[in-house]
């Protein structure tokens, strides 16, 4: 046996491959580092960062309230001076173009806070947005937060009329048919919305008017014709508002609107566990009368309090917590780096995660293929919301370490079941997975005026199928059972034409391409005949595309603008976490011998890969990626994931240093791969 760094494949002088002690000693360095990030009770939970929209957001809440000099004010205005673009602007993830809605939000907020309109700051700002397309070419839940300061006309603002909450299950349109965070929402909006609340400031954004609002993308036939359907139901509605008295059913929508709020924030750290559902809600129970001081009222806000992070006289604030996520993802990254299953951070990690098995039945349960409760939800407490993506990454956990005692064994398996159950019961009809819901898939939806926020349906996406048909292989699962075969099929079918596959909730295409290639690989080896032929096709085109978007320093990246420029995908900085993707990828299916032909250029990326992250390795153990990776709303919200360059690049350092081939014979046949 031969290791990957010992001489099988030269490289260049200039990036040399770290050897194997220095290996061994990257990742112990990234061991201790993951291991001091550990929580007391066992859990991990790493920053998760977003754009200025959630600190704006917060202080036009505190000003709603009537809290306009409350020192958090301040503190979340110095964030958003210290965001500022070069360009005057401000944008949803560095050094993107600026964002209209993001600019608008926090030009008003540095304006409330008394910043001169005529300093050079906020004259760069004002030209920024103006080039931007101006007030008009906000979104439409920017818009509606200028309406309660009267900044804009609530006649202007699109109608997110109340009914809707009343709308049966049967009809077309009803509020299952939206996705999970879209309800959480536009429920307590549409409470906003019909009773248009009035907190006057002393302020005006005229200056803000552009000539023209955003430019319409090129819209098919069907398009048009869905979005003036909505248009002018959108236009009815505000008609029948003016002209006649309100319908009896509008008070029978919003009673039924508050039910849902009040039962919906039951078992959650807030409506929906996330930051905008919980300002909607905290501004629409003060709509429907209830006292700030209110426990309702209070309890959001007080969870949104657990959002600030205070440095440096600046307030940021996180969109949610994601500890459900980061402790299956770090404890994955502990084991490949071969700590025994029976350590302590590994057994209190597994106890932590099943405390929080999500017992109790949600919003799925109404297209689920079964009613039994089961999964796992991102955050620390969100009972209606469980998803599949943290539900399949914290099965591979269950299914690769068992309780050390009897009890916690027992416990072990019972969630697995009901996790494996749960998930099969979420499987879509075209065989994909998507985040939370069954049957989210609606594309008219998102034709209608208030849907601008590029998230309001939930349909199947290629990196949450993988990753469920990686969790279900480890659970003992067959390539031949049928929710397996469906589900290969369903990803066979979603790789574009240029070998990648995109990625719904990281960047972009190496995050799809590396969880296809993580799931297809194992696939193909363990299937026979043209059906592995298939998969083994589909993984090199995918392998190859990975390969040709390494950068010449040895490391792989992909911006955000790849969401928006196809012209992007593939390309940008390189990222520590990106690479370890991409090295994944490659080793996913180099071990599941599907490389055929590739073998020199993978092991030479992968030396190359290594050689990047050993460059950028701190002292502590930990990288640092400046670019953002992780993906909210694309083209609307993206994230920054602190865990993703500590964990992702450990687990792809230990992947590396398991791997091992066989010298290649002089014909050049395939070595076994172990």
């Amino acid at each position: 046996m031969v290791s990957l760094n010992r001489g099988l494949h030269e490289r260049p002088e200039s990036s040399p491959t770290p050897p194997p002690k220095v290996i061994d000693v990257m990742i112990d360095a990234a061991v201790r580092n993951l291991l001091g990030q550990r929580r007391d009770d066992g859990h991990w939970c790493s920053e998760l960062e977003g754009d200025t929209i959630l600190e704006s957001e917060y202080v036009l809440l505190l000003h709603f309230l009537g809290r306009g000099d409350d020192p958090r004010v301040a503190a979340c205005c110095e964030r958003l001076r210290s965001q500022q673009q070069s360009d005057g602007g401000w944008a949803i993830y560095p050094d993107g173009p600026t964002a209209p809605s993001v600019s608008v939000k926090a030009y008003l907020c540095l304006k409330l806070a008394g910043d001169d309109p005529q300093s050079a700051r906020m004259a760069d700002a004002r030209r920024a947005i103006l080039r931007a397309g101006g007030l008009r070419a906000c979104n439409s839940y920017t818009r509606l937060y200028l309406s309660i300061f009267g900044l804009w006309s609530w006649r202007r603002s699109p109608a997110v009329p109340p009914e809707l909450i009343l709308l049966p299950r049967w009809f077309y349109f009803n509020l299952h048919e939206m996705s999970s965070w879209t309800r959480t929402i536009v429920v307590p909006l549409s409470v906003i919305w019909a009773l248009r609340p009035s907190v006057p400031v002393d302020v005006t954004l005229d200056e803000l008017h552009g000539d023209s609002g955003p430019g319409r993308s090129r819209r098919t036939l069907y398009e048009s014709f869905w979005s003036a359907v909505f248009a002018g139901v959108n236009g009815l509605i505000k008609l029948v508002e003016v002209v006649g008295p309100v319908p009896r059913w509008r008070r029978r929508a919003l009673e039924k609107a508050e039910e849902w709020l009040i039962a919906h924030v039951e078992g959650s750290d807030g409506l929906g566990a996330i930051f905008p559902a919980m300002v909607n809600a905290a501004i629409a129970f003060r709509c429907l009368g209830y006292e700030e001081s209110h426990p309702l009222v209070q309890g959001q806000l007080r969870e949104l309090e657990r959002f600030e992070i205070e440095e440096a006289g600046e307030m940021r604030l996180q969109p949610c917590f994601s500890p459900v996520w980061d402790t299956a993802l770090s404890v994955g990254a502990l084991l490949a780096a071969d700590m025994d299953g029976n350590e302590a951070p590994v057994q209190e990690a597994l106890a932590w995660l099943l405390d929080r098995e999500v017992t109790v039945a949600g919003d799925w349960r109404e297209k689920s293929l079964q009613d039994a409760p089961g999964g796992w939800c991102f955050e620390y407490r969100n009972d209606l919301y469980p998803d599949c993506d943290d539900t399949a990454e914290v099965l591979l956990l269950l299914a690769a370490v068992r309780g050390r005692t009897g009890e916690l064994e027992t416990r072990r398996q019972a969630a697995a079941e009901r996790g494996q159950r749960w998930l099969l019961g979420l499987q879509n009809p075209d065989g994909g997975w998507a985040s939370f819901d069954r049957c989210s898939d609606k594309e008219v939806l998102t034709l209608i005026p208030f849907a601008d926020h590029n998230a309001m349906i939930d349909p199947s996406t290629p990196d949450i199928t993988a990753r469920v048909i990686n969790a279900l292989l480890a659970h003992g699962h067959g390539p031949g059972d049928g929710p397996v075969r469906r589900a290969t099929d369903y990803l066979l079918r979603e790789q574009e034409k240029d070998g990648s596959w995109p990625g719904r909730w990281g960047a972009n295409g190496i995050y799809g391409t590396w969880l296809a290639l993580s799931a297809l690989g194992p696939l193909t080896a363990r299937t026979g005949g043209r059906a592995a032929d298939r998969l083994s096709q589909a993984c090199r085109r995918g392998r190859r595309w990975l390969l040709e978007a390494q950068n010449e320093d040895g490391g792989w990246g992909e911006s955000l603008r790849s969401y928006d420029d196809p012209g992007f995908k593939g390309c940008g900085n390189s990222t520590a976490s990106q690479t370890a993707w991409a090295m994944m990828g490659l080793i996913a299916s180099y071990e599941s011998q599907v490389w055929r032909g590739d073998a020199d250029r993978i092991v030479s990326a992968l030396d190359q890969g290594v050689a990047f992250l050993h460059e950028r390795q701190r002292e502590d153990g930990s990288w640092y990626d400046r670019d953002w990776t992780g993906v909210g709303f694309p083209r609307v919200f993206y994230l920054r994931y602190h865990g993703y360059a500590q964990y992702f690049p450990l687990e792809a350092l230990a992947a590396y240093r398991n791997m091992t081939v066989s010298e290649p014979d002089a014909a050049g046949s395939q070595p076994d791969v172990h």
